[in-house]
C-alpha cells in the first residue's frame, strides 16, 4: 500500500531530535577591523587631505643673474598697461616679502598670498623677493622661481622689476585679472542701454 505524503514525511522525520530552546539570540560578535567600504572611504579622504591646491612648480628652473630685470606680460594685454606697471604708474595694493624665507615657504606663500589678493580684488602687487647675492648654493635662486612661478599663475596678466624707490631688481611690480565680481560690475556699468 502507498504511503501518503504526510506519512512519508512523518516516517523519515521520525528519529529527528529537536533542539535545545534557548531564548538568547545568537550575534555575531564584532570584530575591530574596518569593512572594506571604511578602508575606500578612509583612503579617499586621505587622498583630498594630501592634495595640494598649490600648482607652483619645485622642478628646477633656469637660474638668472641676480641683476636681471624681470619682465612678463600675457597676450592681450595693452602695452600702455604694461608700461605704466613698468614705470610704476599704478597704486601698489598689496605687499608680499620673501626675504629670509626658504624656498617651500616663499612656494606656499606666494600662492596664498595672489590666491588671496584675487578673492579681494586686489590687482596691482609688490613681491619683494631680493637680488639674491649671497643666497646659498646659488646666487638669485629666489628671484629665478618667483620669474617662473608668476608666469604659471593663471591670474597674473603681466609682471616687471620694481623701480628703485620700491626696491628695484629684488621686487617685482605684479598685475592680476579683475575678478569675475569686479567683471560683471564692470560689465553692467558700461552696458549699452
Amino acid at each position: 500500500m502507498a504511503m501518503t505524503d504526510e506519512e512519508l514525511f512523518l516516517a523519515s522525520m521520525g528519529d529527528v531530535v529537536p533542539l535545545a530552546q534557548d531564548n538568547r539570540a545568537q550575534l555575531k560578535q564584532q570584530k575591530n577591523q574596518p569593512s572594506e567600504a571604511q578602508l575606500a572611504r578612509r583612503a579617499s579622504a586621505t587622498k583630498e587631505l594630501d592634495f595640494d591646491p598649490n600648482f607652483l612648480s619645485t622642478e628646477y628652473v633656469d637660474l638668472l643673474d641676480p641683476h636681471d630685470q624681470l619682465g612678463y606680460k600675457k597676450d592681450g594685454v595693452q602695452e600702455g598697461v604694461y608700461k605704466n606697471l613698468r614705470l610704476g604708474k599704478y597704486q601698489i595694493d598689496a605687499t608680499l616679502d620673501l626675504h629670509g624665507k626658504s624656498f617651500v615657504e616663499a612656494r606656499q606663500s606666494l600662492f596664498e598670498f595672489v590666491t588671496d589678493c584675487q578673492k579681494r580684488n586686489i590687482r596691482v602687487l609688490l613681491i619683494r623677493h631680493g637680488i639674491g647675492l649671497k643666497s646659498k648654493p646659488f646666487p638669485a635662486i629666489l628671484k629665478s622661481y618667483c620669474n617662473k612661478w608668476l608666469q604659471e599663475i593663471p591670474q597674473v596678466l603681466a609682471f616687471h622689476s620694481a623701480l628703485t624707490c620700491h626696491g628695484g631688481s629684488g621686487s617685482t611690480y605684479t598685475l592680476l585679472k579683475k575678478s569675475d565680481e569686479k567683471k560683471l560690475e564692470n560689465r553692467e556699468i558700461h552696458a549699452k542701454r
